[in-house]
């Protein structure tokens, strides 16, 4: 047989080489040397045909696949291997390519096709040639390398994962991430990279110890890999820093979505030996080509969204925009304005009444800060109290809020509490307690008519300080409320424990409350009746219209607190309207739950056939939006509203009066994280470029649009004219 001929051949040439007389060996005596070989396990021998089927294969190799040499008889060769991405070139389209090539090959690592078993051999090989030259077949030898192998992988997989989470590091995630947007970019293909930071880790691995925090990190990672599906790249790049690569997405309603359930899913408990742990997460958002072409600049500005999710006020994400870098600067400003307000009086308290839905009688106010800026007028809480919180000024500003509504409380009859909201930062302050026991003794009024509302992440993970202090609260006889139920992490082993007189149910279970087969009456009602189980009241927050009143009042909700009954008042409007009210206020809203709307003043672009228009944004929705500059607008006219950064929205004019037009969007616009709406898609900057509008680093190709562009004639004249608002559009750009 050939193998038996390539080992007298190699004998007689090694025997020749060295200048000795030619060992003849007899048939048996090669039969047994190469047996004896086979049987040490050192190696084995193998041999093909012209096309690839093997003739000859060791007994030793046969039984690794289960079947006899003879079974393995004409089967093709390169079927015997797997493709493998931890040995060097080990797949079945390498050894065809070298097969092809009919070349000698030494030292090939593969896989045996052995199903889950991780066996590697390295192979050598060489063309068969008849006297002729032509091609007959291989023969060569392997040998068993799988511990080195095994060595090998294990060795390039430490320097690729992490090794505490198996995520990818960041060295790997700096690799994919480039290779993919190179490739991408001359795809014309989108990617969005997601930069993830953990809340109040840093609070829970200092309380319960390095080593739960290892353990909380392994948990988070596994919640990560659910979040994500098998074509997304997620790596952890250090501390308690994740990043994600999310190829071809760029909707930014799915993102957003995304966005959310790693959100949600990170929030939940952590069962640890040493005990329950709450963090949470923080998400930036960016998305390539429109946020960067590089993998420097992409995540660089998902780095600037995270920053901004963070200063947001945590557990939230955004998106990136440019606006968020003059943001940046604007919270350093603002942070500096802060530590003086206080003192020069432009905090102040306004109070939203909690009403009982069986009398209309108020039983509660809650406290909510302000603060009036002089130069800049109204500041929106979202944006000045997580200032507060991350430039420790919260305990000052809190202890102030404390002791001005229990002032205020003390002109109010003895029916009526005041609520105040705790954060994290307060309640943790050594001799917290004693100081609302003074400012209750200050104005005067019993525990019982002062309410604190907290969420539920600052009961736990903030160590045995946070406990001591609620207990003594407790004790005191002041009332407790947990805030935003529904959204949390609360659970009933948790309600069943804990020292609540309310339950606050969050706004968001009325969200698409009024559409059929909703559930959320289900929730709504299946939270009552845990809560009167347990003896505790319950508010629906957030209540604005007369159907949402009647649906939470028909599941059984007690105390509502909304724009429905009232919008917040100062302490003067609360003496003057309610105490004329005799403490009583009639439900007054609109008839039916509509599209939540925003108040904004800015300008914005609106284009018509060829032209552009500059309009006045009025109000917007997810489903339209009012606009101010134009006359004699026809019912149905389309316009596409241009938001800027490529955000293009088409709308139809369902309403027109004088200089307004109500517009329906085609395509409703979804959440961008920050309290505000953007739209699902935006125009790719590779179509700008093709339009006319060059894009750095744009990689060559053919633009059709951009022949368009400079063969399109001037633009016609404008078909609607302007209102006098147009003089106001130059302080709104």
């Amino acid at each position: 047989m050939g193998i038996m001929r390539g080992l007298r051949a190699a004998k007689g040439a090694t025997a020749t080489a060295a200048g000795a007389e030619p060992v003849h060996a007899s048939p048996q005596q090669l039969l047994a040397l190469m047996s004896e070989y086979e049987e040490s396990r050192l190696g084995w021998f193998w041999e093909t045909d012209a096309e690839g089927r093997v003739i000859y294969l060791s007994r030793q190799v046969a039984d690794v696949f289960g079947k006899s040499a003879e079974t393995l008889s004409r089967t093709q060769f390169q079927s015997l291997f797997l493709t493998d991405p931890g040995a060097d070139g080990a797949s079945p389209r390498n050894i065809s390519l070298l097969f092809g090539g009919r070349k000698t090959f030494t030292d090939l690592i593969v896989r045996a096709a052995v199903g889950d078993q991780e066996i590697y051999w390295s192979l050598s090989g060489r063309p068969k040639l008849d006297e002729k030259g032509e091609f007959l077949g291989y023969r060569g030898h392997g040998g068993d390398i799988t511990e080195t192998q095994k060595t090998e992988n294990e060795t390039s997989r430490l320097a690729q994962f992490d090794s505490l989470t198996g995520l990818s590091n960041r060295h790997r995630m700096q690799q994919k991430i480039d290779s993919t947007l190179t490739a991408f970019r001359n795809a014309k293909r989108c990617c969005a990279v997601m930069m993830i930071d953990l809340d109040r880790f840093k609070q829970a691995n200092d309380t319960f110890g390095h080593r739960a925090g290892d353990e909380l990190l392994k948990q988070v990672a596994q919640r990560m890999k659910r979040a994500f599906d098998m074509t997304c790249e997620v790596g952890r790049i250090g501390g308690d820093e994740f990043q994600v690569m999310l190829p071809d997405i760029d909707d930014r309603g799915r993102l957003g979505d995304l966005a959310k359930k790693v959100i949600a899913l990170i929030s939940q408990p952590y069962l640890l030996d040493e005990g329950r742990a709450a963090i949470g997460a923080s998400v930036g958002v960016a998305i390539a080509p429109y946020d960067g072409l590089t993998r420097e600049e992409v995540v660089h500005s998902a780095d600037v969204a995270l920053y901004a999710a963070k200063n947001g006020g945590r557990g939230q994400f955004r998106f990136y925009s440019s606006d968020l870098q003059s943001e940046s600067h604007l919270r350093k400003a603002l942070e500096a304005d802060l530590r003086d307000a206080l003192d020069k009086g432009e905090l102040y308290l306004e109070y939203q009444p909690m009403v009982s839905v069986k009398d209309n009688r108020i039983v509660g106010l809650e406290a909510l800060l302000r603060w009036y800026h002089p130069e800049r007028g109204k500041i929106a809480p979202a944006i000045f109290i997580p200032i507060a919180e991350e430039g420790n000024l919260i305990a000052p500003i809190g202890e102030w809020v404390i002791r001005q509504a229990a002032q205020d409380a003390a002109r109010w009859p003895d029916h009526v509490r005041v609520s105040v909201n705790l954060s994290e930062h307060q309640i943790i302050q050594e001799g917290f307690t004693l100081l609302v026991a003074n400012a209750l003794t200050n104005a005067g009024i019993p525990p019982e008519r002062l309410e604190f509302e907290f969420k539920e992440s600052v009961h736990f993970g903030s160590g045995e300080v946070t406990e001591r202090e609620i207990k003594a609260l407790r004790k005191l006889g002041v009332r407790l409320a947990l805030d935003d139920f529904g959204t949390g992490v609360s659970s009933l082993g948790y309600l069943r424990q804990a020292p609540f007189e309310t339950i606050k149910i969050d706004p968001s279970f009325l969200k698409g409350s009024m559409e059929k087969n909703s559930r959320n009456p289900d929730l709504i009602r299946a939270i009552v009746a845990l809560a009167g189980g347990l003896n505790m009241e319950t508010v629906m927050e957030g209540v604005e219209a007369m159907d949402e009143l009647r649906m939470v009042t028909d599941c059984g909700v007690g105390l509502i607190q909304g724009f429905v009954y009232s919008q917040p008042m100062t302490v003067d409007e609360v003496d003057e309207f309610l105490t004329a009210q005799g403490w009583v206020i009639a439900p007054n809203g609109p008839a039916h739950q509509r599209s939540e709307r925003r108040k904004v003043y800015r300008k914005v672009n609106v284009i018509h056939e060829d032209h552009f228009y500059s309009v006045v944004l009025r109000d917007l929705s997810k489903t339209g939006a009012m606009i101010e500059g134009l006359v004699d607008v026809p019912l149905g006219t389309e316009f596409v509203v241009d938001f800027g950064e490529g955000q293009l929205a088409v709308a139809k004019v369902k309403r027109s009066e004088n200089d307004q037009q109500g517009l329906e969007f085609e395509t409703a616009l979804v959440d961008d994280g920050a309290g505000g709406l953007c739209t699902r898609n935006r125009i790719s900057p590779y179509a700008l470029a093709a339009a006319g509008m060059p894009l750095a680093m744009l990689p060559p190709g053919h633009y059709p649009l951009a022949q368009k562009a400079e063969n399109q004639q001037a633009l016609s004249m404008p078909r609607f004219g302007h209102s006098n608002v147009k003089a106001k559009l130059a302080g709104y750009g």
